[in-house]
């Protein structure tokens, strides 16, 4: 059969690798753009066209009809598929050189290399799905804990959206009722009462709970999807490495008697309710001689400054020294410091947990386990982890700056009740913001920007 050539005309067809590079038992190219039936039959040199959706098995051919590879070829003709348009999945042996043949192959055909994020992409602007659940496919995939797989399918699955274009429409209908008082002027009805008789006051507390509680939800999830980085610091032999090793559940750091064993930082993710922690041990923070160590030191002092919350870990027998005060004093303000008291089990003392001078301390022993679900919990209540996660909504920080703008734009459409067209101006401003999650109102850079972060193939 004559070969075929992917023309110019627009959309581009594009293709890339949808399974990790490397080897494995299947290997998928996923092809979008148009006319791809042809494109098929090209690539299969068959005259028949392939049936929609079904599998079918093929022999994949080169430019001289010589075979690549057999496999199975899927066809989802527009507007049916995933990104709207034309879509091939190309199943084929996962071989780094046979897939990269394929590849190539649809390359020659006119295809071109996707982008990060670019099918993705297509699919939010041929609205199969708007920006939120578009995203929801990236954290999916990322998703580093069953938490944060459920979390991911229900934005994906549009229950985010939904929840945003809730509080969307009840800003829109009380913008309409606001609007249509300003409409008629002539009927000499002061604003109080206009805004009375319409109980926009009633309707803004709403819409501020509303937000609030979608704030919260969001809150939790922008923490599910990034966890939080816990820094361990102290003095040498405090017993930093002995936690970290209880935290992880395995022998992660060499524990000695010897001060200063730990010269670099180690890192291990652990979760606690499926909320990920990021811990790192550092080294024991004193006045040294040692070149090494003194780098070691430096080191803990820039992950401190990176750290979402410190433990600092003092001795239980011997109590806050003032060597640990000294270590306090310098540590950055920003960032939340919690006491841990080891070696309970050595000094005598029960396991517990108090606030004290403006601080959480928590006593336990690394070393035998006793107190350490005092440490989890309160490493949940600086995360804000309020529940079991159940209604969590995966967010990003665009989302949290989104909706805290929205509940602004609210609390000043309240503070504006007494002036009607400031408080509809406050509202329209809370719906653009909200607007902007779900797409509705997002500049073409900011897409740029966020489809390029997801994994090429998607």
């Amino acid at each position: 059969m004559q070969d075929y050539l992917v023309t110019n005309t627009a959309p581009e067809t594009i293709a890339a690798l949808a399974t990790p590079p490397g080897s494995g038992g299947i290997g998928v190219i996923r092809v979008s753009g148009i006319r791809l039936n042809e494109f098929a039959n090209a690539l299969t040199g068959c005259n028949t066209d392939p049936i929609p959706r079904n599998a079918t098995l093929v022999s994949f051919k080169d430019g001289q009809h010589q075979l690549i590879d057999s496999g199975l070829l899927l066809y989802f003709p527009a507007p049916h598929s995933f990104t709207g348009e034309d879509v091939l999945e190309i199943q084929g042996h996962g071989g780094r050189v046979v897939m990269q043949m394929l590849l190539s192959r649809c390359l020659e055909l006119g295809a071109r290399l996707a982008e990060p994020g670019e099918f993705s992409r297509r699919a939010y602007l041929n609205d199969k799905m708007d920006l939120a659940q578009a995203e929801g496919v990236a954290d999916l995939i990322e998703a580093a804990s069953a938490q944060a797989v459920r979390s991911a399918h229900r934005s994906l699955s549009g229950e985010f959206s939904q929840a945003v274009k809730n509080v969307v429409d009840q800003l829109i209908h009380l913008r309409l009722l606001i609007e249509a008082t300003l409409d008629f002027p002539e009927e000499e009805i002061d604003a109080a009462t206009m805004l009375r008789d319409i109980d926009a006051e009633a309707r803004l507390q709403k819409l501020t709970a509303d937000l609030a509680n979608l704030r919260t939800r969001a809150r939790q999830g922008s923490v599910l999807r990034s966890g939080l980085v816990v820094v361990l610091m102290g003095l040498p032999n405090a017993g930093k490495s002995s936690l970290l090793n209880r935290l992880a559940g395995d022998e992660c750091a060499i524990v000695t008697e010897v001060a200063g064993t730990t010269r670099d930082a180690l890192r291990e993710t652990i979760q606690i309710e499926g909320i990920p922690l990021h811990i790192i041990d550092t080294a024991g923070l004193r006045e040294t001689a040692d070149v090494v160590e003194k780098l070691g030191i430096a080191r803990t002092w820039k992950e401190i400054e990176r750290a979402d919350v410190v433990l600092q870990i003092i001795d239980a027998r011997t109590g806050i020294t003032p060597a640990d005060r000294a270590i306090a004093v310098n540590c950055p303000g920003s960032v939340e410091r919690l006491v841990v008291e080891n070696k309970c089990d050595l000094a005598h003392l029960p396991a517990g947990c108090r606030e004290e001078q403006g601080h959480h301390h928590v006593r336990l022993s690394a070393k035998t386990g006793e107190g350490i679900h005092y440490l989890h919990n309160e490493l949940l209540r600086i995360a804000g982890w309020t529940g079991h996660g159940e209604d969590v909504l995966l967010a990003r920080e665009r989302h949290m700056e989104a909706l805290t703008e929205a509940a602004n734009r609210c609390e000043a459409a309240s503070a504006h009740l007494t002036h009607p067209e400031l408080t509809a101006e406050e509202c329209r401003l809370a719906q653009e913001a909200l607007s902007r999650i779900t797409g509705e109102f997002t500049a073409d850079d900011l897409l740029g920007e966020i489809f390029s972060r997801f994994c090429i193939g998607k």
